[in-house]
């Protein structure tokens, strides 16, 4: 049985408050409503045992699957209290229940959904937040919860096949680096002394490793102390605005690479473009918002200058065109939905044409990663081999020769 903390007016009209055990939130209310208490509002009190220090994060996968859940619910005809409240007692982790319920009750004070929602900004982001503000004013709200849903699944495979593509070379790297720190710090060790026994001059490559590891054994907290400071200089400069501009605008001219992070920021500007557009969002809004949204600061000032630009009455194609970011093809699609009134419509198949050709762009990466990961580990450990191999050999040869 758990403990529920309840706020309510009784018969007098005062505001009460205090705690109930039930089963059940609704056993919870139905039992104070028997009491004549009335606009009541419960929220589980959980115990010590129940408390969590960090409650569980919650993920875009489980914001996905709520917002298609809503959006079937209320399609069904349920009213929107209900289906909140039901998405509440089946959710799992505690933070997405307390979320559920909390919603809830401040649906019940009159609050609309959008609103609830302004108070989660890193469970729904600015994007998706606008866009169920324009649905709850237009009265589309399954049918933009279900495009959400869409965009939040597509989001998410996206980056799978990013995760997927960088699988393989990472463990070839990793087990690269192992099979050279195995030999180095217990294979050649041994191998010294041995070489010692013979007072043998050891070929170039094999003095060239054990000096290296020498090095190493004997500097190994000043290789440590000069990566951290890298590390930390690195990150500390992508905390600044120059630091952070500079890294986008040298990840956009990495070649090959710098082709998938374009059509990854192009397909993801005309994706929320044409759902906040279809959605009803005001033009200036939705530019503002897409524009927040990308997390890449050359792509962040172009935008802001267009959407200046814009508000002056120069349109919205031109000054996209003038900013150099976006491929011919997508120029092309800003221009024809702007002359046509159907720029929803024509950002949307430009998203999906650039889906399409990110998938490949990963791909194409990939295959380019792949073969030099294996080049490079491949040549260190090969050179490891080399240089064994060869002083085996030279002893050999001058033991045979004394």
């Amino acid at each position: 049985m758990s403990r529920w903390a309840y706020v309510a007016v009784d018969p007098q009209g005062d505001a009460v408050a205090g705690t109930w055990k039930a089963n059940s939130r609704e056993a919870a209310e139905i039992a104070l409503y028997e009491k004549e208490l009335r606009e009541i509002r419960v929220t589980e009190k959980p115990s010590l045992l129940k408390r969590e220090i960090t409650p569980p994060k919650i993920k875009r996968a489980e914001v996905m699957h709520m917002s298609r859940q809503l959006a079937a619910f209320i399609r069904a005809g349920l009213p929107i209290l209900t289906a909140i409240h039901t998405l509440g007692e089946d959710a799992k982790k505690s933070s997405m229940k307390k979320m559920m319920f909390d919603t809830e009750d401040r649906l019940r004070r009159g609050e609309t959904l959008s609103d609830c929602f302004d108070r989660y900004p890193k469970v729904f982001p600015e994007y998706y937040r606008g866009i169920l503000r324009s649905a709850e004013l237009t009265g589309q709200l399954d049918t933009v919860l279900d495009q959400l849903s869409g965009y939040l699944e597509r989001e998410m495979a996206a980056r799978q096949k990013i995760k997927s593509a960088s699988i393989y070379p990472a463990a070839v790297a990793c087990m690269s680096v192992v099979t050279v720190v195995v030999l180095a710090v217990f294979v050649l060790p041994r191998f010294r002394d041995f070489f010692a026994s013979f007072n043998a001059t050891l070929p170039l490559p094999t003095r060239i490793l054990m000096g290296f590891t020498d090095f190493l054994a004997d500097w190994w907290w000043a290789v440590v102390a000069g990566l951290v400071v890298l590390v930390l200089g690195f990150v500390g400069a992508l905390q600044t605005s120059w630091g952070k501009y500079q890294w986008n605008r040298f990840t956009l001219r990495l070649p090959v690479i710098g082709e998938a992070v374009q059509y990854a920021l192009v397909e993801r500007f005309c994706r929320l473009m044409s759902s906040m557009i279809g959605a009803g969002v005001s033009l200036p809004e939705a530019l503002r918002v897409a524009t927040a949204s990308i997390k890449n600061l050359v792509f962040t000032r172009a935008l802001g200058t267009v959407r200046e630009q814009m508000m002056q009455g120069e349109g919205l194609a031109k000054p996209v065109a003038a900013t150099g970011l976006f491929p011919s093809m997508a120029q092309q699609m800003f221009r024809v939905g702007e002359e046509t009134g159907s720029l929803d419509a024509q950002l949307d198949v430009a998203a999906r044409y650039y889906e399409r050709e990110l998938d490949y762009k990963i791909k194409k990466v990939t295959d380019l990663f792949e073969p030099i990961v294996i080049i490079v580990m491949g040549s260190i450990v090969g050179f490891v081999a080399i240089a064994l191999i060869s002083a085996m050999y030279g002893i050999y040869s001058q033991v045979n020769v004394q």
